[in-house]
């Protein structure tokens, strides 16, 4: 899990660096375009390089199993999901609002010029925020991926209601 999220940092971070950092200064339209089509090209790489059948992955031999809540049995790994979602949840709460990094951030999206004349660089903080939310995705990846089969594009499933997020965020 660490490996993971933190190899889908690194990757965010090049893809920030080399792509995202140059569509700050355009529209939004056109930062969501890029990412979009970042997308699709990532499915394409991942199925050339890993072809395009579906794999599954048991879940840890310590969740395996179910559990009985009295009125239902759940499967066990579902029921851990719950808590390492809520421990992920507050640890990229208190990162936000606990942190100076946070703050800097709050900052950096209300008024990024006033955080850059302070002497701030909003490109490294916006940089580093970027690779946060790439480890998250892919963190989340990780622990989703006993509960439904791998497939290259098993993100287009819910990228309509992800934009439809990001739009009204």
């Amino acid at each position: 899990i660490i490996f993971g999220s933190l190899f889908v940092m690194v990757v965010g971070l090049v893809m920030e660096l080399v792509i995202i950092r140059h569509f700050y200064g355009r529209p939004d339209e056109d930062q969501l375009l890029v990412t979009f089509g970042i997308g699709i090209c990532l499915v394409e790489l991942v199925r050339l390089g890993f072809g395009s059948q579906s794999l599954t992955v048991p879940p840890p031999s310590i969740f395996a199993g179910i559990t009985s809540l009295g009125f239902m049995y759940y499967p066990t790994y579902r029921l851990a999901l719950v808590g390492i979602v809520a421990v992920a949840l507050l640890a990229l709460f208190l990162v936000l609002y606990r942190t100076r990094l946070g703050m800097i951030v709050r900052a950096g999206i209300e008024d990024s010029v006033m955080v850059a004349s302070l002497g701030i660089n909003v490109y490294r903080v916006f940089a580093i925020v970027f690779g946060i939310g790439a480890m998250a995705a892919g963190f989340a990846g990780i622990v989703n991926a006993p509960v439904v089969s791998l497939t290259p594009d098993m993100g287009e499933a819910i990228l309509v209601q992800t934009f439809v997020v990001v739009v009204i965020g």
